[in-house]
Order: C-alpha cells, then structure tokens, then sequence
C-alpha cells in the first residue's frame, strides 16, 4: 500500500488535502464541522464519523508520505 504513494505526487496530494479540508466552503468546512462535534460531544452518527474520516483522508495519506520519505532521506 505505501508504494502506491510513491506514485502520488506531492502537488496532486497537497491540492487534493486542501480541496477536502475546505470542501465545503458554505457554512462551515466539514473537518471544522466534525471537529467541533468531536469537542462537543455530539460526534455520534456513523455518518458524521465516515464523513470526518473521508475528509481527513488525503491529509493522513500526505503525513504519511512525508513521514516516508522523511524516513528514506540519510
């Protein structure tokens, strides 16, 4: 799985991690949406939970390509 993201380009994953973070603009982006309902308490619907972890994805696929390559780098 983690060879794939040598494949990946940092451009493509740093537009599409910033696309998903931000989407959508109107009235709130969903990751603040879902991380305000994380801290409240009211994070409960699986729904809510699928659509925090669809929209923090792409980050976590950038952390971790960084983190490789990071590692790979003497």
């Amino acid at each position: 799985m983690l060879k794939v993201l040598d494949k990946i380009p940092y451009s493509v994953l740093i537009v599409f991690t910033i696309m998903m973070l931000v989407a959508p603009m109107r009235p709130m982006p969903h990751v603040v949406e879902k991380i305000l309902m994380l801290a409240n308490g009211t994070l409960t619907r699986p729904l809510d939970i699928f659509d925090l972890c669809f929209h923090l994805f792409p980050l976590i696929l950038l952390i971790l390509k960084f983190t490789k390559d990071r590692k790979r780098t003497p």
